[in-house]
């Protein structure tokens, strides 16, 4: 295993022979500077580099020179960012997460698509493609954006359609038969109307190997389709209207299938602690990339998802005078699920998910903006209604393995709906001092009716037998977040800034009914405080410097920042209902302490490097984990002072590229980047230990063709070029378990035109 220290020492001294060498060249280059990118953070357009947010924000352009397609890979590029797939896109920011990715859930970081929260994680991946760019936000986010927003926001901007004609098409192939094009035609219909149409194919295989024989074979991991189509109307200078329809086919197989046994990564059988006793941390492998991926057991049947979406948004802007603006945004999107999966308990046993989803969000915002003051006001209406249904075949006599016998999950109706109203203003003390407040008032409310049956399938998802446990409950919560902040201009490029925000996630229920319930029956009356968790709440304390040095070829940002996390959502085993049952309670309270640098230099037209290093300090200041079968009086284990879910006390990442122009006037770009994370915890309250995944690093290489006046490119890349799995997510089952990874080695070739 690398070293922390031999990593560092390398990193430096490739950064440093890489400006030696390049130093003597430049004076004779001619000279350059790093792009601005302008940015909607703040709900209105500003610079980056003038936004006092700690934010990173990848430029579509940017996210095919440097290969990142899909969220899972933009970590690489955004500090303090981890997203994995684990029933969906899991989003951890600073080391804030949430595990919970079901209907009744709530994630800790909103994911947005052209500003629109897409609540269901599994529908969240097939939106990334042609994308004007991508705006990370990191801390909460809760005055502005509202609920859901304690880690931050992850917000995929589209491109929208422009005035003037251009067609493009972009092609990929590679490792595990991994397949990718994209389609884009743009036309202006008139002097005010405007139009784009883009189409996406994504395909590849599983990265798992069979170990042992397998009855059916797998589907492709991905195979999704998609479209999109946009149009913009300004008929006037005064009104602007943008309108978006998309729709995806979401095929392959469940996300079971990319997992693999924990003891290809951890010693096993993993040891069951005493009651009252902390567990064992399990003992680490090293396994090689071939082993780590081997599935050492068959599942049952042929897995495949048959999944599709499409959704509707529209964003109206009226700017009524020089100084007010009116702007709606909102939008539809309606998710169908039809999925035949996989567990593994021990053995390989089948289930089938369905489920049907539709959301629509709707924001109305009034902004003022004069010399002195820049404010906005605004009303958020989102709601979502659902019906699933889980059914795992197999597990119980006399009939197991057929379909006339289960142990299931059906649940509907349920329905979530959040409503809100905030204001924010900034108002200039002087030329360089300027003071922002900001208030919201979010209320929220769940509500659900279904059961957990174990006897004969039926189909009647509202009537259940007394036999079953049945879930009956609703719960309303409610929080006023605010912000306060003082920005500065230290110089004309330097801004400096402090902040005080806060975030919410709202509470929620588990399975089961009130005692008090004259509608409920089985074994599922509980306490309120076994039925319902309160909401989750974060207060942050940031102070940053964003600067621009050198006639804007080298910018650096700095962030420091404290959290005080309170009331976290954990899931856990717990003794509460009467007997063993997995609940979500307000658990524990965190500290999170960290620094993020980011910096990029353009030494000259040749020469580009960028980098970040981010340090986090990530414990649970108090949580104690119940252990004992007797809910009066259970034991528990203190895991305070423990680290965090991913993360990583230390990153550092560092980006090169070589651009040298040809005699034809295109040019050949090398790039390289690298990125070591430290290593990190997942607690496992099944067995009251962690599973500690060792640092790792990851270095991709990228050498791009551009044929002149960039018509058309071709690119080679190869990532991960060390081949290093690391574990992202562990489920334990008895003594052993599943567990998720990153992805292995892959390499390929890409193409693209404009016309």
């Amino acid at each position: 295993m690398i070293t922390r220290t031999r990593i560092l020492l390398s990193v430096s001294a490739f950064a440093l022979c890489g400006l030696a060498q390049t130093a003597a060249q430049a004076a004779d280059q001619p000279t350059a500077t790093l792009q601005e990118v302008v940015v909607t953070a703040n709900r209105t357009e500003s610079l980056a580099s003038k936004t006092p947010i700690a934010l990173t924000a990848v430029t579509g352009d940017n996210l095919k020179s440097d290969g990142i397609t899909n969220p899972t890979t933009l970590a690489s590029v955004v500090p303090n960012l981890s997203i994995d797939r684990s029933n969906g896109l899991q989003i951890t920011i600073r080391g804030v997460t949430s595990t919970d990715g079901t209907e009744k859930g709530d994630p800790s970081a909103s994911f947005l698509l052209d500003g629109i929260y897409i609540a269901r994680p599994q529908a969240q991946e097939v939106s990334f493609f042609d994308i004007d760019r991508v705006e990370v936000l990191r801390g909460p986010q809760g005055t502005l954006y509202g609920r859901n927003t304690t880690a931050g926001v992850v917000n995929v901007i589209t491109a929208k359609p422009t005035y003037n004609q251009s067609t493009s098409v972009d092609f990929a192939y590679g490792a595990y038969n991994s397949t990718q094009a994209t389609a884009v035609v743009n036309l202006p219909l008139s002097e005010t109307l405007a139009v784009r149409a883009a189409v996406n194919y994504d395909s590849r295989d599983s990265y798992i190997t069979q170990g042992v024989p397998q009855s059916a074979g797998a589907e492709k991991f991905t195979d999704n389709t998609s479209g999109r189509l946009s149009a913009l109307w300004k008929p006037t200078d005064k009104l602007t209207v943008l309108v978006k329809a998309d729709a995806s086919s979401i095929k392959g197989v469940n996300q079971g299938e990319g997992d693999v046994q924990i003891s290809n990564f951890f010693k096993t059988p993993l040891a069951t602690p005493a009651v009252g006793q902390r567990g064992v941390d399990p003992t680490y492998l090293s396994p090689s990339s071939s082993a780590a991926l081997t599935r050492n057991y068959a599942y049952n049947g042929q897995l495949k998802n048959d999944d599709s979406t499409w959704g509707v948004s529209g964003e109206v802007t009226y700017k009524a005078t020089d100084n007010w603006t009116l702007t709606y945004l909102g939008g539809y999107r309606k998710y169908d699920r039809d999925d035949v999966s996989s567990y593994y308990i021990g053995i390989g046993f089948p289930g089938k998910f369905s489920g049907s989803y539709d959301e629509q969000s709707n924001e109305v915002r009034l902004a003022f903006a004069n010399d002195r003051l820049k404010a906005q006001t605004g009303l958020y209406y989102f709601r979502e209604h659902y019906g699933i249904r889980l059914d795992l075949f197999g597990l119980l006599a006399p009939s197991a393995g057929t379909v006339g016998y289960d142990f299931g999950f059906p649940q509907a109706p349920g329905y979530a709906q959040s409503f809100g109203v905030f204001g924010q203003g900034t108002y200039s003390l002087t030329d360089k001092l300027r003071i922002t407040a900001g208030i919201r008032s979010t209320d929220d409310d769940k509500a659900r009716h279904g059961a957990t049956i174990a006897h004969a399938q039926f189909s009647d998802p509202v009537n259940f037998s007394t036999t079953d446990s049945e879930n009956n409950a609703k719960v309303q919560t409610s929080k006023t977040t605010w912000k306060l902040g003082l920005e500065y201009d230290i110089a004309p490029s330097i801004l400096g800034y402090a902040t005080a925000a806060t975030g919410y996630k709202a509470g929620g229920m588990n399975d089961g009914c009130l005692a008090t319930s004259v509608n409920c029956h089985g074994s599922s009356l509980r306490t309120p405080a076994a039925l319902f968790y309160q909401p989750e709440t974060l207060t942050s304390y940031e102070v940053g410097l964003k600067g621009k040095f050198l006639e804007n070829t080298l910018r650096l940002n700095a962030d420091f920042f404290h959290y005080d996390y309170n009331n976290l959502q954990i899931s856990q085993l717990s003794y509460i209902c009467g007997g063993p049952c997995q609940v979500t309670s307000n658990a524990a309270a965190a500290t999170v302490d960290g620094i993020e640098l980011e910096g990029a230099y353009l030494l000259n037209a040749h020469n580009r490097f960028d980098g970040a290093v981010t340090w986090t300090d990530a414990t649970y200041k108090k949580w104690l984990i119940p252990t004992g079968p007797n809910a009066a009086t259970p034991d528990y284990v203190d895991f305070s002072g423990q680290h965090l879910d991913r993360s990583p006390d230390f990153t550092v990442s560092l980006g090169y590229a070589y651009t040298q122009p040809l005699a034809n006037g295109g040019d050949v770009v090398a790039g390289v980047h690298f990125k070591y994370t430290d290593k990190y915890a997942l607690i496992s309250t099944a067995i009251r230990a962690q599973f500690w995944q060792p640092g790792y690093s990851s270095t991709d290489l990228t050498l791009t063709y551009n044929a002149p006046g960039h018509k058309w490119y071709v690119q080679g890349y190869v990532k991960n070029l060390e081949d290093n799995v690391a574990v992202t997510y562990a489920s334990v089952s008895g003594t052993n378990g599943t567990v998720t990874t990153t992805d292995p080695q892959t390499y390929g070739v890409r193409f693209g035109a404009k016309f």
